[in-house]
This record gives C-alpha cells, sequence and structure tokens, in this order.
C-alpha cells in the first residue's frame, strides 16, 4: 500500500484524528523546521507522524547520536514507519501524546529539546486536548520549542496557557493553508522567539 493511500484510508476510517485528507506539504515542512537549530539537538518527539513526511525530514537535520521519538495511536501508520524508515535514531511508539513524560521515562529522557506536532486540535475531545497541551509543557526542556502545524488557530488558546512566547505564521502555498507555532518554554535558555520565527512563511 502506498503512503498516500495509507494515509487516505487512515482519514477516511478516523478523520477525527488524522485531521486532514492528505499528508502535509514540502512547503509547510520546511517553513516549521527551518528556524530550528538544529546542531545542539538531542531528542526530539513527533505527534502523530502518519506515515512519516515530517519525519524524514526531521531525521535530515538531526545528528547522528540525536534521537526522534514518533508517538502515535494508530497502529497502522506506527507498523508502516518501522517497515520502511530504517534508521536507528528513530523511535515508533504506539502510544497518546498525553502519555508523553512516561514515554520519555521509558526511553531514558528526561526532558526534550523540541516537540512536533500535526494532531489535529480542533477535533480532539477538549480535556484530552488540555492534557496533551499541558504534558508537552512539563515535558521540553527549558528554551525547548513546541512546534505546531494546524488548519485553524483553535490551539492558540491552549499554546498561551501553557508556553511563555509564542509566535505564528502563515503557509498559504498549500492545500488547505496550513498555520504553523513555534511555542518556547520560558526564557531560561534564550530570548522570545524572533521576528525571523514568527516570518517562516510561503
Amino acid at each position: 500500500m502506498s503512503p498516500k493511500f495509507l494515509f487516505l484510508q487512515q482519514f477516511i476510517r478516523h478523520p477525527r484524528m488524522v485531521g486532514s485528507v492528505i499528508p502535509t506539504s514540502d512547503i509547510a515542512i520546511h517553513a516549521l523546521l527551518d528556524p530550528v537549530d538544529w546542531q545542539d539537538v538531542r531528542c526530539v518527539v513527533e505527534y502523530g507522524p502518519g506515515t512519516g513526511v515530517f519525519t524524514r525530514r526531521i531525521l535530515e537535520r538531526l545528528g547522528p547520536d540525536a534521537r526522534l521519538i514518533a508517538i502515535d495511536t494508530n497502529p497502522m501508520f506506527v507498523s508502516h514507519l518501522r517497515q520502511h524508515i530504517a534508521d536507528p535514531r528513530l523511535i515508533c511508539v504506539e502510544g497518546s501524546a498525553a502519555d508523553v513524560e512516561a514515554i520519555l521515562a521509558r526511553e531514558g529522557f528526561e526532558a526534550v529539546d523540541y516537540i512536533i506536532s500535526g494532531l489535529p486540535f480542533s477535533t480532539l475531545p477538549p480535556a484530552v486536548a488540555d492534557d496533551i497541551a499541558a504534558a508537552t509543557a512539563r515535558a521540553i526542556r527549558p528554551g525547548g520549542q513546541f512546534l505546531v502545524y494546524q488548519y485553524s488557530r483553535f490551539v492558540l488558546s491552549r499554546l498561551e496557557a501553557n508556553f511563555a512566547n509564542v509566535a505564528q505564521g502563515m503557509v498559504w502555498r498549500c492545500i488547505p493553508p496550513a498555520r504553523l507555532f513555534w511555542a518556547r518554554k520560558g526564557n531560561e535558555a534564550g530570548a522570545a522567539l524572533s521576528d525571523a520565527e514568527s516570518l517562516a512563511v510561503a
């Protein structure tokens, strides 16, 4: 089964969890990831990796000793990633993003540098969305960031409630247009998000 057909199949079966009929475009992926300084990154978590369009781009940027933990509730997507991405830096986990702290502890990490999410916050049960946002803020190291791509502004209030600084961007050259968010945890390891990050649009 091709990645695009698998993605479409799972959207038809679980539209509220997958959130989009097509995978995220390369334009949106680069716009979200390019502002990140990947040089000193040791651990990244991805929520809802699906068929791995973001996963592959993250791995291209990670150093040889870094780790990417991809968490998805859908066993079909987890199985697809394990079969089609042969990279020792990738750890695929079938589970909930709300359990990110326990998953990190199980893999030997106290905190994570970045968490990247395409979960459709607008269709998640409110209590689940709240739990994920709060757990994410606790799991990220001071100065780390939560990078989010969405098709609405629904997630913004949860980001502002849990993070000190939130910058936004918009990618118009994809269908549908994507909203991007960079939420930084605290000011301990750096200043507020720069204008360059908020302008990462295409």
